[in-house]
Protein backbone atom coordinates (compact mmCIF):
# COMPACT_ATOMS: atom_id res chain seq x y z
CA UNK A 1 0.00 0.00 0.00
CA UNK A 2 1.44 3.48 -1.38
CA UNK A 3 0.27 5.68 1.44
CA UNK A 4 1.62 3.07 4.17
CA UNK A 5 5.12 3.30 2.44
CA UNK A 6 7.59 5.62 4.58
CA UNK A 7 10.45 7.04 2.67
CA UNK A 8 13.09 6.15 5.19
CA UNK A 9 13.01 3.57 8.04
CA UNK A 10 15.64 4.40 10.90
CA UNK A 11 15.69 2.35 13.94
CA UNK A 12 15.88 5.39 16.10
CA UNK A 13 14.94 9.00 15.88
CA UNK A 14 18.44 10.38 17.59
CA UNK A 15 19.91 8.55 14.17
CA UNK A 16 18.66 10.87 11.23
CA UNK A 17 21.31 12.78 10.18
CA UNK A 18 20.97 16.11 10.58
CA UNK A 19 23.31 17.37 7.81
CA UNK A 20 21.40 14.89 5.17
CA UNK A 21 18.22 16.36 6.01
CA UNK A 22 19.66 20.19 5.30
CA UNK A 23 21.31 18.57 2.10
CA UNK A 24 17.86 17.24 1.04
CA UNK A 25 16.25 20.59 1.29
CA UNK A 26 14.54 19.88 4.78
CA UNK A 27 13.61 23.00 6.70
CA UNK A 28 11.24 21.69 9.05
CA UNK A 29 11.03 18.64 11.20
CA UNK A 30 6.98 16.99 12.37
CA UNK A 31 7.82 14.60 15.41
CA UNK A 32 5.61 12.30 17.23
CA UNK A 33 5.66 12.03 20.52
CA UNK A 34 4.63 9.18 22.42
CA UNK A 35 7.11 6.11 21.53
CA UNK A 36 9.03 8.55 19.44
CA UNK A 37 10.33 11.40 21.43
CA UNK A 38 9.01 9.98 24.57
CA UNK A 39 8.98 6.32 25.66
CA UNK A 40 5.25 5.67 26.95
CA UNK A 41 6.53 4.53 29.94
CA UNK A 42 8.80 7.03 31.48
CA UNK A 43 7.08 10.19 29.78
CA UNK A 44 10.57 11.53 29.59
CA UNK A 45 12.95 12.48 26.66
CA UNK A 46 15.82 10.20 27.00
CA UNK A 47 19.26 12.14 26.68
CA UNK A 48 19.64 11.02 22.90
CA UNK A 49 16.78 11.98 21.24
CA UNK A 50 17.50 15.68 23.60
CA UNK A 51 21.04 15.95 22.20
CA UNK A 52 19.42 15.08 18.26
CA UNK A 53 17.14 17.96 18.69
CA UNK A 54 19.78 20.14 20.14
CA UNK A 55 21.84 19.23 16.90
CA UNK A 56 18.15 20.24 14.76
CA UNK A 57 18.06 23.37 15.88
CA UNK A 58 21.81 24.42 15.71
CA UNK A 59 21.29 23.68 12.11
CA UNK A 60 18.27 26.19 12.16
CA UNK A 61 15.81 23.65 11.53
CA UNK A 62 12.27 24.09 12.67
CA UNK A 63 10.84 21.74 15.19
CA UNK A 64 6.95 20.56 15.54
CA UNK A 65 5.38 18.08 17.83
CA UNK A 66 2.14 16.94 16.18
CA UNK A 67 0.50 14.66 18.81
CA UNK A 68 -2.43 12.31 18.69
CA UNK A 69 -2.26 12.38 22.78
CA UNK A 70 -5.69 13.80 24.26
CA UNK A 71 -3.72 14.93 27.21
CA UNK A 72 -2.74 18.46 26.51
CA UNK A 73 -1.03 19.38 29.57
CA UNK A 74 1.33 16.78 29.14
CA UNK A 75 2.17 16.72 25.37
CA UNK A 76 2.52 20.76 26.07
CA UNK A 77 4.64 20.07 29.17
CA UNK A 78 6.99 17.86 26.42
CA UNK A 79 7.21 20.16 23.72
CA UNK A 80 8.11 22.99 26.08
CA UNK A 81 10.76 21.07 28.20
CA UNK A 82 12.17 19.80 24.33
CA UNK A 83 12.12 23.45 22.96
CA UNK A 84 9.74 22.94 20.04
CA UNK A 85 6.29 23.63 18.53
CA UNK A 86 3.26 21.94 19.11
CA UNK A 87 -0.18 20.73 17.23
CA UNK A 88 -1.77 18.46 19.82
CA UNK A 89 -5.48 16.46 18.87
CA UNK A 90 -3.88 15.97 15.67
CA UNK A 91 -6.26 13.13 14.92
CA UNK A 92 -3.69 11.64 12.63
CA UNK A 93 -4.04 10.22 10.21
CA UNK A 94 -6.23 12.78 9.05
CA UNK A 95 -3.21 15.09 7.31
CA UNK A 96 -5.16 18.28 8.39
CA UNK A 97 -2.59 18.55 11.70
CA UNK A 98 0.30 18.03 9.73
CA UNK A 99 -0.67 20.98 6.78
CA UNK A 100 -1.58 23.29 10.16
CA UNK A 101 2.23 22.70 11.73
CA UNK A 102 3.51 23.36 8.20
CA UNK A 103 1.37 26.49 8.30
CA UNK A 104 2.88 27.20 11.63
CA UNK A 105 6.32 27.05 11.19
CA UNK A 106 6.45 28.79 7.96
CA UNK A 107 7.20 25.65 5.34
CA UNK A 108 5.86 23.74 2.54
CA UNK A 109 5.59 20.30 2.29
CA UNK A 110 8.87 19.25 -0.02
CA UNK A 111 10.95 21.29 2.93
CA UNK A 112 8.57 19.31 5.26
CA UNK A 113 9.71 15.49 6.94
CA UNK A 114 6.86 13.96 9.55
CA UNK A 115 9.16 11.33 11.96
CA UNK A 116 6.69 8.79 14.16
CA UNK A 117 6.89 5.62 15.09
CA UNK A 118 3.40 4.04 13.69
CA UNK A 119 2.79 3.29 10.00
CA UNK A 120 -0.96 3.71 10.01
CA UNK A 121 -1.11 6.94 12.30
CA UNK A 122 2.60 9.16 11.17
CA UNK A 123 3.33 7.44 8.07
CA UNK A 124 -0.26 7.21 7.04
CA UNK A 125 -0.45 11.52 7.77
CA UNK A 126 2.96 12.63 6.29
CA UNK A 127 2.22 10.67 3.35
CA UNK A 128 -1.65 12.42 2.87
CA UNK A 129 -0.27 15.34 3.75
CA UNK A 130 2.77 14.83 0.76
CA UNK A 131 5.62 15.33 3.15
CA UNK A 132 8.75 13.13 3.09
CA UNK A 133 7.82 10.29 5.99
CA UNK A 134 10.13 8.50 8.32
CA UNK A 135 9.16 5.58 10.38
CA UNK A 136 11.06 4.84 13.62
CA UNK A 137 11.07 1.98 15.85
CA UNK A 138 9.14 2.48 19.23
CA UNK A 139 10.74 3.71 22.15
CA UNK A 140 9.09 1.14 24.36
CA UNK A 141 6.94 -1.83 24.08
CA UNK A 142 4.36 0.04 26.71
CA UNK A 143 1.49 1.29 24.32
CA UNK A 144 -2.60 1.90 24.53
CA UNK A 145 -4.52 -1.37 23.71
CA UNK A 146 -5.53 -0.17 20.23
CA UNK A 147 -1.98 0.62 19.58
CA UNK A 148 -1.13 -2.66 20.54
CA UNK A 149 -4.04 -4.20 18.07
CA UNK A 150 -2.41 -1.96 15.03
CA UNK A 151 1.32 -3.44 15.88
CA UNK A 152 0.22 -6.45 14.80
CA UNK A 153 -1.29 -5.61 11.19
CA UNK A 154 1.83 -3.10 11.01
CA UNK A 155 4.10 -5.91 11.91
CA UNK A 156 2.84 -7.76 8.75
CA UNK A 157 3.14 -4.65 6.67
CA UNK A 158 7.21 -4.57 7.37
CA UNK A 159 8.14 -7.99 7.24
CA UNK A 160 11.45 -8.08 5.55
CA UNK A 161 11.85 -4.02 5.72
CA UNK A 162 15.25 -3.14 7.17
CA UNK A 163 15.75 -0.47 9.32
CA UNK A 164 18.58 1.84 9.46
CA UNK A 165 20.81 1.51 12.40
CA UNK A 166 20.36 -2.40 13.04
Amino acid sequence: MLFTKAQRYISSVDLIDVEELKAQGIRCVLLDRDNTLVPRDTKVAPPEVREWLGRLQSAHMGVCMVSNNFHTTQVCASAEDLGCEVVHHAMKPAPVAVWVAMHKMGVRAKQTVLVGDQLFTDVLAGNLAGVHTVLVRPQSRKDLWYTQLFRVVEHVFLRGVRFEGE
